[in-house]
This record gives structure tokens, sequence and C-alpha cells, in this order.
């Protein structure tokens, strides 16, 4: 599938428990590390460039049970598991990204129960968790370059996640917001990184520690970087990576608290209240709006924050109900890449995308039930059946002519329409999901060239 969709690279993820089902270097799966080893050398004989993300979400229960991000003992551990994979896959990996999602990490698993290990303790062990996973990303990023990159030759990064905050109104109050809704979300950890100074955005140490103060606490909430943890930490990436697939809108919350967030809690912290305008195109997902000038507000944001890094669009796409015909993915993908190509026009520093995804997949507290595949696949059956939807015919033609042709809408070719007989009733009903016609009527004969971007797709491990 990965071949067929003319992409040049394939960013995927190990599996941390598949390598090392305990955790520690003292019990090594032999068969998970043949599994990755075997899916690289094919990749490669296709020349397809593998991408590979050290930690996607998936701890060993047994670290988990010492805490899991919020012990400092993850760091040294991190690092072992991180080497392995070095040691073993290095020669042939060029492009590593060491967590993804870090926001998702600590505060959906730890601030709220929305993700393992659901702990829904919010306003402290998301910040713990975010103050260790910043060091062990650190250490591992160091120990890369210390001691591997000079003879394999390849990059390592982060990526980061966000919904645009674009302001509700034109107030200052809310442009206001938007920004400090980017330096809580994507500064929290960017900041550290990519900033010319390091350490937490000011607005997050200052609103955190006042904040705390009125609740009771002795000290912040927002643990401390030392002067030396600041500096190791600072210029660890050599790409900045970004997932994003929608937008939000944004207003401050009062200082009473009308948005009746907990206390304390990050939303509380962050003093932002989001919604999403009712008249932007929906999706598969009650979250997922289709705004694509977002897109092109977060690459620039990024470029001008933090001194025009490389970027990388590590994730984007959009979910529906299911089905072949997905011309609403075909009509996203389409204006997103214009915003990305509208933001390279604009001197953003952008050398890669990513969709997500390559296939249908089993999306969290979702389910099976919103799909965001290229290709179909059918859960019912035994072999989990791929099929091609329009979507794959219209990305493998980017990918192959480098350009954006919105008068290329092909047809089901009979392989499809054998499938969708086959579909059980639910899987193709229309998800409501509708991309506003006069959006897309004045590019109808746009043809715009995608340059010097690498193209590809991505599947969890």
């Amino acid at each position: 599938m990965v071949h067929e969709l003319h992409v040049g690279i394939y960013r995927f993820s190990i599996s941390w428990p598949r390598i090392m089902p305990g955790g520690y270097m003292n019990q090594v799966s032999n068969d998970g590390i043949k599994y990755y080893s075997n899916l690289i050398d094919e990749l490669l004989h296709y020349n397809i460039t593998p991408m590979v993300t050290i930690y996607h979400w998936e701890l060993p229960q047994r670290l988990q049970e010492l805490g899991g991000w919020t012990n400092p003992e993850i760091i040294p551990v991190f690092k072992d598991y991180a080497r392995l994979l070095f040691e073993m896959f290095g020669d042939r990996i060029k492009i590593w990204t060491t967590i993804n999602e870090p926001w998702h990490v600590c505060e959906h698993g730890y601030g709220v129960d929305y993700m393992a290990p659901s702990l829904n303790y919010p306003g402290i062990p998301s910040y713990l968790c975010a103050h260790n996973l910043l060091k062990a990303h650190a250490e591992v990023v160091h120990m890369y370059r210390d001691n591997y990159k000079n003879s394999q030759k390849g990059k390592i990064g982060i990526t980061l996640d966000v919904s645009w905050p674009e302001p509700k109104t034109n107030s200052p109050e809310d442009h206001a917001a938007s920004e400090q809704a980017m330096q809580f979300y994507v500064g929290w950890y960017g900041h550290p990184i990519f900033s010319k100074k390091g350490n937490y955005p000011p607005v997050m140490i200052e609103r955190i520690r006042n904040l705390s103060k009125e609740q009771g606490f002795t000290r912040s909430r927002l643990p401390e970087f030392t002067r030396e943890e600041i500096n190791r930490i600072r210029g660890t990436s050599d790409f900045f990576g970004i997932n994003t697939y929608t937008t939000n809108l944004v207003t401050k919350n009062s200082h009473n608290n009308t948005a009746g967030f907990p206390v304390p809690s990050f939303n509380h912290d962050m003093g932002v209240i989001e919604t999403q305008d009712p008249s932007w195109p929906g999706s598969g997902s009650v979250w997922l709006k289709v705004y694509p000038k977002g897109m092109y507000n977060l690459l620039m944001w990024i470029k001008n924050e933090y001194n025009d890094p490389i970027i990388i669009v590590t994730e984007n796409g959009v979910s529906d109900r299911g089905g072949l015909e997905d011309y609403d993915r075909v009509d996203y993908y389409n204006l997103y890449l214009t915003s990305v190509l509208d933001a390279i026009d604009d001197g953003a520093n952008i050398q890669g995308y990513i969709a997500w995804s390559l296939m249908d997949s089993y999306e969290w507290k979702a389910g099976f039930a919103e799909k965001f595949g290229l290709y179909h696949v059918d859960f019912t059956h035994p072999n989990r059946t791929r099929t091609p939807k329009i979507s794959a015919q219209v990305y493998a033609h980017i990918c192959k002519t480098n350009m954006i042709d919105w008068n290329y809408r092909p047809t089901l070719n009979e392989q499809q329409i054998s499938a969708m007989a086959r579909l059980p009733e639910t899987d193709y009903t229309a998800s409501g999901a509708v991309i506003n016609s006069r959006n897309v009527v004045w590019l109808s004969t746009l043809f715009s060239v995608v340059s010097g971007v690498l193209f590809g797709v991505i599947l969890r491990s």
C-alpha cells in the first residue's frame, strides 16, 4: 500500500512493550526486534525512507506501576530503550522522533481520564510528567548526537501537536487568548527545546506560580528546571514535528472561572475557553472541523516564534464514518496542502508532510467508528481486507506528480465497487461531513506545484 501511494517516507512507531515487555533491558524480545527489522528492510527495498517514532503512548505496564512519566526513574530507562533501537536499527534509520504528542501523553493521560493511564488528577501530575519527559527526550538526543550521529548520519527531533487557536473575535483580548493558548499547548514543550532562552514559557511560569499561591500551595505546581537542565534541553531537536487536524475558536476565561474548569487544572491555568464555529464543515469526529486557514496560521506562528526551524507536518488528516467514496477527505487534503503551500510561499521552512493515516485503525476511545485511513479496512473480515479509497488514488496522484490537481476526482473502479458491495450498511452511510462548495470553487482549476516537500503516510505500531 505504501508503495502504491508513491510516497517517499513512511512514519511508524515502535512499541516499547513489543521490544522490552517489562520496560527494562533485562528482558528483550528477539521477535520484536526481528519484526521491525524486517519492516525497515522492506521499506528500503522499495526506496521508502523509514521515519521512526521511539515513543507513541505505549508504556510497559510495569513502568506505569512505578508512576510512569511522573517518576524520574523513567529518564534512564527510556534512554536504555532508545539506545537499543539505535544499536539495532540506526544503521538504516535516518529520521528519528523521540516522543509523539507529549501534551497528550501528560495532560490526557494524567490530568484527565481520556487516555491511558487515565489518572484524572488535574493540575499536578501532568506537569511532573512533562518535566521528566523533556529531560528524557534531551538525554536521548544527546546520546544520539554524541555516540551515533557521526556514523549513522541521521536526524532526531520531537513531534508536538495542537489545534490552532483562532481568536473568536478580532478583539485584542481574543488575540491574547490565542497567544496564551499556543504558549500553553505548544510552548509547554516547544519553548524549552526551540526558544533561544529555553525553559517553560514565561506566561506559564508566572500564571501557574501565582495561581498555585492563591490556591494554598507552598510552591508552584510547575516544577523548576535548573540552569544546567535548561541548557541541556535547549536545542535538542533537528526539526519541528507538528501534528494538527483542526482549529478551535478561543476567548479568555473570566477571573471567576465562568468556564467551570477544575481548580487546579491545566485548563484553568491556561485560562482559555475553546469552542468551534458551527458553520465550519464537520467530519466523522465531533472535535474535528475543517478550517484550512488554521494550518497556515499555525505554520507561520512556529516559523516566527522559533526563528524559522525546519518543520515537518508529521500528521494531518480527517475522519469520516466509512465508505470508499471519500471525496470529503480528498477536498480536505487539497485544501490543507494548499495552506501548506501558502506557508512555504511566505517563507516557512517546511520539508515534509505526512498523512494520517495509511489505513483505518483503532482510534482510542472512538474505537473503529471514526475512519482516518486512505485505505479502508474491513474489520468484520478475518483477513482485515484492505481496499484503497478514492482519497488513496488522489494522494498517490499528488505524490507522483507533485501537484494538487482539483480536477482529478476519480470514480470507483471494479475492485472498489466489488469491495463496497461487501461492506456492512453502517460502514458506508454518509458521515455528514460536507466541504462547502464555495471554499473550493475558486480553486477548481488550480494546479499547485508541491516542490521540495517529502510526502509520506503514517501508521501507529
